[in-house]
């Protein structure tokens, strides 16, 4: 997926959460790798209020939450999975 452009996406993340720092590696992995910008839940009272333990959340950069990324995706699989559900928040 070497001339995939991607759209800039929101991480939701919280410090010492394992797997939200895996999901962050393995989007920055993808080639090209999406714009991606992290969010840490609980610096934003709403953020924390409205998603709580559930991070990490993948999210556009207009708010659409994502399918939760199955946590052994990565690579194409993983560049799959995301092209899919851009898809469905933006269909053609």
């Amino acid at each position: 997926m070497a001339d995939q452009i991607w759209p800039p996406l929101q991480l939701l993340t919280r410090q010492g959460c394992c797997l939200c720092e895996g999901l962050r590696e393995r989007l920055e992995a993808l080639v090209p790798a999406p714009p991606l910008h992290c969010i840490d839940v609980d610096a934003d009272a709403q953020l924390q209020a409205r998603f709580g333990l559930e991070v990490p959340v993948l999210m556009t950069a207009s708010g659409e939450v994502l399918s939760r990324v199955p946590p052994r995706l990565s690579g194409d699989r993983l560049a799959d999975w995301l092209q899919r559900n851009l898809n469905k928040t933006n269909p053609a």
